[in-house]
């Protein structure tokens, strides 16, 4: 199944998850996973979340950002990949002067 992206509108998520300023994004979701295509823009975050019902894998397109998990801060560029297991915490933050672009995918277990 393809997922075109760029004919998906692009929403603005404000303060997302309990986050500073937002990202947009464009979202497919169905009973099995949510994936995602997001802009989180300069100086935002995703606020600290847990993930208690799956994982979450982000793959970084550009941009650079500093994902949290357990307290671990990772440096994340471009075709560096984040994995957030089930039943653990993290968070985001775009520390770089430009959008921080990714994917992420949510697996809904």
């Amino acid at each position: 199944m393809k997922l075109d992206f760029k004919a998906m509108d692009e929403n603005w998520l404000a303060n997302f998850k309990g986050g500073e300023k937002g990202l947009l994004a464009k979202m497919f979701a169905d009973e099995h996973n949510r994936i995602i295509k997001a802009r989180l823009i300069a100086g935002a975050t995703v606020g600290d979340h847990a993930h208690e019902m799956g994982s979450e894998i982000i793959f970084a397109l550009s941009g650079e950002a500093t994902a949290t998990t357990d307290g671990v801060e990772e440096k994340l560029t471009a075709g560096d990949c984040h994995y957030c297991p089930k039943g653990h915490r993290h968070f985001l933050k775009n520390d770089g002067p430009e959008d921080f672009v990714f994917f992420a995918v949510v697996p809904q277990q």
